[in-house]
């Protein structure tokens, strides 16, 4: 059988390369490069699948979530809630615009922020709450949103793993006050290379997002605000638009793979397959398991981090597969100064030592599934041998 990859993008490309080349061509051929028709088309576009009002094109979801922060005017002596099971981009932002990044544990089953633990984090300094829709499980956005009305503070969603998806019927990014997604290639929407957007139904933010990212300027020379350059291209926007149309069907597509994965994984013992919240449609951009209950044993044998020998034998075999996040955010050694300690957020700090996400792309064929499936079972028993 042939080597199989944590996810492929050359078999998507395939599909459209035809689409794509004339799309490209023809911008390359109009002369207009930055903004201009295609990247406002694209903007209303997205902002019309998402469901809000406004759509602000940028160079990625990092930028997306800064230029977020910024429109808020939230910056030093300020305290933005957050997870710390996520990539450094969301706690990134806080800390570049002056404010503190507060984590907060989360969900063993959801991997999202866990909702009964937010209220005891929120002192007189919190502005706003950054939801990370995590491997793009929603977050449930109800009851997020009735905490921070009753606080007054303003919700960012993370959207950057979870473009399609939906909390009851909203697509999330619909249902905080602003939404912040990524298209780098890997995302469910992914461009080829970086690009980023953000969606929001408040006007005054939108023009102040799209000022701050134009070296804050609404026009010309004139310059209001200091500003940054985040851009989203031409060719991107083009390609994106293209791959717009097919995001449901991709998703769809997801959906029958992780499916096949709950049925194929459901009877092994030493895994812990992920949970759909209640309430929630997820679009997978990520399937991650739990390798938990043979861990205790074999750490004690002086064997290390079962997940990672397990994560080797797949490797040697063809299968390879992802670690998202081997180390939390609050112990990560830029945020070393905010003083958390080992232990204080344990949730995060035992995921991250158990977490594993199988190949997941939605081309993945149930014979590939099972290759993979079968390879992790046999992958189980060799690591459990080293335990004895």
């Amino acid at each position: 059988m042939s080597p199989i990859p944590p996810f492929d993008l050359t078999q998507q490309y395939t599909t459209i390369s035809e689409e794509v080349s004339a799309a490209v061509l023809d911008v390359l051929s109009s002369g207009q490069y930055i903004k201009g028709s295609v990247v406002e088309s694209f903007e209303r576009q997205f902002a019309n699948y998402i469901g809000t009002s406004e759509g602000i094109a940028c160079n990625s979801g990092t930028d997306a979530l800064y230029l977020a922060l910024r429109a808020l005017q939230i910056g030093a002596g300020d305290e933005v809630i957050t997870s710390p099971f996520t990539f450094i981009a969301t706690a990134e932002v806080i800390s570049a615009v002056g404010a503190t990044p507060v984590f907060v544990d989360v969900e063993p089953e959801t991997f999202n922020l866990d909702l009964k633990l937010i209220e005891a984090a929120i002192t007189e300094r919190t502005r706003a709450i950054i939801p990370v829709h995590l491997f793009g499980q929603p977050v449930n956005m109800t009851r997020l949103m009735a905490i921070a009305q009753t606080h007054r503070l303003v919700v960012i969603e993370d959207c950057a793993q979870a473009i399609g998806a939906k909390w009851g019927n909203a697509r999330v990014g619909s249902i905080g006050h602003i939404g912040c997604f990524s298209f780098y290639p890997t995302k469910n929407l992914g461009a080829c290379g970086d690009g980023g957007a953000v969606t929001t139904n408040d006007s005054a933010i939108a023009a102040a997002i799209r000022m701050l990212g134009d070296h804050g300027r609404k026009s010309g020379y004139f310059h209001e605000k200091v500003g940054v350059n985040s851009r989203l291209d031409a060719v991107q926007a083009a390609i994106l638009q293209i791959k717009l149309r097919y995001l449901d069907s991709w998703n769809d597509q997801r959906q029958t793979v992780a499916k096949r994965y709950h049925q194929l994984l459901h009877s092994i013992s030493d895994l812990v397959v992920p949970q759909i919240p209640e309430g929630g449609h997820g679009v997978w951009n990520q399937y991650t398991i739990r390798l938990s209950r043979a861990l205790e044993t074999h750490q004690h044998n002086g064997h290390g981090n079962f997940r990672d020998a397990v994560r080797q034998q797949l490797q040697q075999q063809g299968v390879s597969s992802m670690v998202y996040y081997p180390l939390p955010l609050h112990l990560q050694p830029v945020y070393a100064d905010l003083g958390y300690q080992v232990g204080q957020l344990p949730v995060s700090e035992q995921l991250a030592k158990e977490v594993l996400s199988l190949p997941m792309f939605p081309e993945l064929s149930a014979l590939q599934q099972e290759q993979v499936v079968y390879t992790l079972k046999d992958s189980l028993l060799q690591v459990a041998e080293l335990s004895v």
